[in-house]
């Protein structure tokens, strides 16, 4: 691994740990094993890591959470695939996520100090928003979900007790309660069939 990806790669570690504010450049340098000089002969400033490091955590969270997706033609069963895999294949992940969810962690951490920085994050946060509402609308279309549900309100739920597990989990790291909960949003879809 060459020392820019090192870099990138301890800096998400250190950002899920201890989030954006709180880690130094001097933390940055210990984990990877470099200088000053052999940080910012690949960035400029902490801030501009901070986008490599989301650029990466998001094709982190792409692979691990849209795994096999493909592979599933109905919609709403693609988004309990989704759930399945953001709980056994994601946060379970401490590998490059010691600390939980390195999104909520930077989120609580930027919302208020750092809004550019957080506003990165909603960006996908909105995007994923809109792809379960879209499998939702596809799941209605489709009769497989009854025609009185409101996929907006569905999804705020979903998405809210996404972030909840997230938090949870990130706190207690406990698989039992973690996977208790994303099943609850499992179940809770599968009576919203017609």
């Amino acid at each position: 691994m060459n020392l820019r990806d090192k870099i990138i790669n301890e800096s998400l570690k250190l950002f899920s740990l201890k989030g954006f504010l709180s880690t130094s450049l001097q933390d940055i340098l210990k984990a990877a094993n470099t200088s000053k000089g052999g940080f910012y002969n690949h960035f400029q400033s902490k801030e501009a890591l901070f986008f490599h490091v989301i650029d990466k955590a998001r094709r982190i969270w792409r692979n691990r959470n849209l795994a096999g997706l493909d592979q599933i033609q109905d919609p709403v069963e693609k988004i309990k695939q989704l759930l399945e895999n953001f709980c056994e294949r994601y946060l379970k992940d401490s590998e490059n996520f010691p600390g939980g969810c390195v999104f909520i962690t930077l989120m609580v951490e930027l919302v208020d100090q750092r809004p550019h920085l957080a506003n990165e994050i909603n960006i996908g946060w909105v995007g994923f928003k809109r792809f379960i509402q879209r499998h939702l609308e596809a799941g209605k279309a489709s009769g497989t979900l009854r025609s009185n549900v409101n996929t907006e309100a569905v999804t705020e739920m979903l998405f809210a007790g996404i972030l909840g597990a997230s938090v949870n989990y990130g706190v207690e790291k406990s698989d039992t309660v973690l996977e208790k909960t994303v099943h609850s949003l499992i179940d809770y879809l599968e009576k919203l069939k017609s």
